[in-house]
């Protein structure tokens, strides 16, 4: 069930929860003092090895004459797309990277490899998702909008088929995103001028997005379009579910909480961290998955500090287990499958309502009857 008193659930006194947030305070003025070139060379790095792999990829592809480099180059591909989209450009449109001043690397002119414009992903996520995470009816991420993922959200008959949903959402998750970050966008938007540059905004990118993928790149590969069509067709379905399943471990395996409005009255800043701490999850990795999921494997710290350099989240999540340690506070964190077959557990459960079947047979006699009636 939802939390409403986060203190009491984390049986911290006021004290306590201020002296708490008082720690990771510090601990986020220590690495802001530290930033320099190394960190500023890590991302210049990562942006290198990036664009120089997607180029050798789609050269692989395009060039090779058999199924092995084919796929060689597909896989190689959709590794380029994952990197993009979550080490560098989930990471830079965070803000992790402005204060280097450099107009490339910045939040505010990144635009990433996905179709949903960056902008419209921005305030959805990184305001609406971030500041209020995991809160029932305020943070749009907590099942995007057509998953139950809490007991505290109605069940209606639609959840019967949740399972189905979450399995479509994970094949076409970057189209998923776009239409949550849009719909967030034009709901926000004042006027009918407003609305209508989101859809143009959101049209454009598509536009760009698909010209590349299906017509630019593969009519580049003259007769062997067909090789590049569908290698591209491959990388994005690979990056989509990879991206899925990275997101889904760091918010609703057992472990990450969820909570009700009310924690949100009055609410001070360490109480949004130990908010933040509670209602998210890490996955155990290695420096090799922790790259390859954007170091998103440390989603804690990554709540914690989401302005905080993605390359620096592994240091930081030494000194945050030892606080929770210090101060008796849950550190969710478990292997990477062991935390999605939880999160996938969870979501075939809430697809039931919470009676089970004699639930359902309940609800489909109500419906007849309305339709009698």
């Amino acid at each position: 069930m939802a939390i409403s008193d986060i203190a009491a659930y984390a049986q911290l006194s006021q004290a306590d929860i201020d002296a708490f947030g008082a720690e990771l305070d510090t601990i986020r003025r220590d690495i802001e003092a530290s930033l320099g070139e190394r960190d500023a060379a890590y991302i210049r790095r990562t942006i290198i090895f990036q664009r120089t792999l997607d180029v050798a990829a789609r050269l692989l592809i395009a060039g090779s004459r058999s199924k092995v480099g084919w796929l060689a180059g597909a896989i190689s591909l959709a590794y380029a797309k994952c990197v993009e989209n979550m080490e560098i450009g989930h990471n830079v449109c965070h803000g992790q990277w402005d204060w280097m001043n450099d107009p490339e690397i910045h939040s505010t002119t990144w635009e990433w490899d996905m179709v949903g414009p960056s902008e419209q992903w921005r305030y959805s996520h990184n305001y609406r998702h971030h500041v209020f995470s995991n809160v029932l009816g305020v943070d749009d991420d907590l099942g995007f909008g057509i998953l139950r993922m809490s007991r505290d959200q109605e069940w209606q008959p639609q959840h019967l088929v949740q399972p189905v949903r979450n399995f479509l959402l994970a094949m076409i998750f970057e189209w998923g995103i776009a239409l949550h970050d849009f719909y967030s966008a034009r709901d926000r938007a004042d006027t009918d001028a407003a609305k209508n540059q989101v859809r143009r905004t959101l049209r454009a990118k598509i536009g760009r997005q698909l010209g590349k993928d299906y017509v630019v790149l593969p009519a580049l590969s003259l007769h062997r379009w067909r090789r590049t069509l569908a290698a591209n067709l491959a990388a994005n379905l690979l990056r989509n579910l990879w991206a899925y399943v990275v997101i889904f471990c760091g918010h609703f395996p057992d472990g990450a909480e969820k909570f009700t409005p009310q924690t949100l009255q009055e609410e001070t800043r360490p109480e949004w961290y130990l908010r933040q701490m509670l209602g998210a999850a890490n996955f155990k990795a290695g420096p090799v998955l922790a790259f390859s999921s954007g170091n998103l494997c440390y989603q804690i710290e990554h709540h914690l500090f989401p302005d905080l350099p993605s390359n620096r989240l592994a240091e930081v999540s030494v000194r945050v287990r030892d606080l929770c340690d210090k101060y008796g506070v849950p550190y969710t964190s478990g292997p990477l499958t062991h935390q999605y077959l939880q999160t996938l557990r969870t979501i075939f459960k809430l697809a039931l309502p919470d009676s089970g079947w004699s639930g359902i047979r309940t609800s489909c006699r109500s419906g007849i009857r309305q339709m009698r009636g």
